[in-house]
């Protein structure tokens, strides 16, 4: 017994001795285009620590914050191009290389953490991801920043009527802007860092982010109000280089998918766990905070069905079908 389980050691030992002599001396540029607090940053630090003990430190990863390698479409054509490795975004910004991934800005797609993780974790998020590599992007895995909400320096939320007439920024994509314009607000579509700025010069009334970017960002000096409409799940896809990953050894990818695995655990439960958190910061410097009422999320589900329709035609039929049956499946 004592011989058997020596041997088994010495097996163990040999095959993390392997992994480790595979991988060659190389740095993994990780870029996010958000700071210190991002939930991302929890992520990227736990797949930095795994990747680099896995590879005894051959593997090193340069974590990189506040866009420093460049906006999220500079990150995407340096990903592409092989200069940058590896970057964190949300999923519906990919959705320019393939239009499937579009489904995830969809308003009131989830319902909570269980139906989006079985999606994202599920065969859909795993095709999803596998149509990106015909354009040089490898997805590893799927992280989150949250729900989505309403923040504003007009006047508290608390229905339907109350989102009419103010201007608010939008992620620069179509469908952000038809869903806010069905909600009788004006869209002003704004690349991220520019938002801040527009919100302190009333240059906008507000904006729609997780409640992790709100609090990160400090947008309670230039907002007032926040109304919990969870209106949108943002996904985010870790994505890596092709042309880096075609480069890599067996052992090297191994330490890599598992360290992303390892990372989405330790993400996804520090996303949530601040959630609360970050709130009762908002609340502490000033900003109200409204709980949206159930009956009026009913009339935002009734006037988002036209933007519904209009997109399942750019994203695929058989796409949404697919995500709208699996949802299906959960809810039974």
């Amino acid at each position: 017994m004592k011989r058997l389980m020596l041997k088994t050691l010495m097996a163990a030992m040999a095959v993390a001795a392997f992994g480790v002599v595979q991988a060659q001396e190389r740095t993994l540029k990780f870029g996010l285009n958000g700071p210190e607090g991002h939930p991302a940053v929890a992520g990227m630090k736990k797949f930095k620590e795994a990747v680099e003990a896995k590879s005894g430190g051959k593997i090193k990863v340069s974590i990189f914050l506040n866009g420093a390698l460049g906006s999220d479409q500079a990150v995407v054509s340096a990903l592409k191009g092989g200069t940058v490795e590896m970057a964190v975004m949300n999923s519906g910004i990919l959705a320019s290389e393939a239009k499937e991934l579009a489904i995830f800005d969809f308003p009131f797609l989830f319902a909570n953490e269980k139906e989006s993780d079985a999606i994202v974790d599920g065969p859909v998020g795993k095709k999803m991801h596998a149509l990106l590599e015909a354009k040089g992007i490898v997805g590893l895995s799927y992280w989150e920043l949250g729900y989505r909400h309403i923040t504003n320096s007009k006047r508290a939320i608390t229905k339907v009527e109350d989102i009419e007439g103010l201007k608010l920024r939008v992620i620069p994509n179509p469908i952000n802007v038809d869903w806010v314009k069905a909600l009788g607000a004006n869209p002003t579509p704004l690349p991220f860092p520019e938002v801040y700025a527009a919100l302190e010069q009333k240059a906008i009334d507000g904006q729609e982010n997780p409640v992790s970017v709100i609090a990160s960002n400090k947008f309670w000096e230039v907002q007032k109000h926040i109304t919990l409409t969870n209106h949108q799940y943002n996904p985010q896809s870790v994505i890596f280089s092709k042309k880096v990953w075609d480069s890599l050894t067996p052992a090297e990818k191994k330490i890599i998918d598992e360290s992303s695995d390892e990372a989405v655990k330790a993400q996804r439960e520090a996303a949530r766990g601040a959630v609360a958190r970050n709130l009762d910061l908002l609340k502490q410097n000033g900003m109200t905070v409204s709980q949206f009422p159930a009956a009026e999320v009913d009339k935002l589900r009734t006037r988002m069905q036209p933007v519904i329709a209009k997109y399942s035609a750019n994203v695929g039929e058989a796409t949404v079908n697919e995500v709208m049956g699996e949802l299906a499946k959960l809810r039974k």
